[in-house]
């Protein structure tokens, strides 16, 4: 059954044209992002392991509307609404591009994202989820530095977590966007190969004219941390990849209710201090 969606501006788009119910029940991998080109960015390992593939299918949720992105350029004049029209267009681009399986974008404002009294966004993305019993899950990352994404992450986990833990997904990532993933220990690294494809990553962020037009070059920031993050992998190695996204294990969170996601990444951070506390200590003459 396709869910119902809150939002009178939600927008759900099959770009092969198969009935919704069918597409949302044979996707494997899943994004929930906070804007529209946060999915090309933060889940490309999942849309390149599911292109031309008919055993797995890539989804994609934006929680929000896009009304307050940046804009200059031949988009300086366009009023929020104007920019809600051109991004839910430029986000169903990067669908048909990518060969999604499915496209859910659920219209909501930021305010509302961010307002945890507010349940619309939770059921919105549980029933979404519930539907579909994606495999993996790609999410923002918790040492994000926008507030936007932090909190779809939260409703994300909120909503997860009112699944039975059958229907869950079996791994959730936590990926770059803004911030990187450097910082944790090499062993902590969830390494998301990202570079298949090349040429369909490269355009799947550039229909994101109104973001690169715009003043944000996104597509050669996003080209270059993946081409950094291959590089610097290994200081002893031979590059094994030629791009990478970094993404944190957030598996945990989804299987167990009783972890804090809070203290979850703060044990990250507190390991990242040590291992860099004792590398100094180690070569400093006391």
């Amino acid at each position: 059954m396709v869910p119902k969606l809150h939002h009178p501006q939600a927008d759900m788009f099959v770009p092969d044209g198969a009935d919704p119910e069918a597409a949302l029940s044979r996707l494997t991998h899943l994004c929930i992002a906070a804007h529209q080109d946060d999915i090309e960015i933060l889940a490309y390992h999942g849309i390149a392991k599911c292109f031309t593939h008919k055993d797995q299918w890539f989804g994609g949720v934006v929680v929000t509307n896009g009304s307050g992105s940046p804009r200059a350029g031949i988009y300086g004049t366009c009023s929020d609404e104007d920019m809600q029209t051109v991004r839910r267009r430029e986000q169903r681009k990067a669908a048909y591009v990518g060969e999604y399986g499915i496209q859910a974008q659920l219209a909501y404002p930021s305010s509302e994202v961010k307002d945890g009294t507010q349940k619309r966004v939770r059921e919105d993305l549980q029933a979404l989820l519930n539907a579909a019993q994606p495999d993996v899950l790609y999410l923002h990352n918790p040492a994000d530095k926008h507030d936007t994404h932090i909190a779809v992450l939260a409703r994300s986990l909120e909503a997860v977590r009112a699944l039975p833990v059958e229907r869950r997904p079996q791994k959730a990532y936590g990926c770059e966007v803004w911030r990187d993933l450097d910082w944790l220990d090499d062993e902590e690294k969830v390494r998301l190969s990202t570079d298949e494809y090349p040429n369909i990553a490269a355009a799947l962020i550039g229909v994101f004219d109104s973001q690169i037009s715009g003043g944000k070059r996104y597509d050669l920031a996003t080209a270059g941390r993946r081409l950094a993050n291959a590089t610097y992998a290994d200081p002893r190695t031979v590059d094994q990849f030629e791009a990478l996204t970094t993404a944190i294990d957030l598996t945990p969170l989804i299987h167990d209710d009783t972890l804090s996601l809070e203290a979850y990444t703060l044990e990250y951070i507190e390991r990242f201090k040590n291992d860099v506390s004792k590398r100094i200590q180690k070569f400093m003459a006391s």
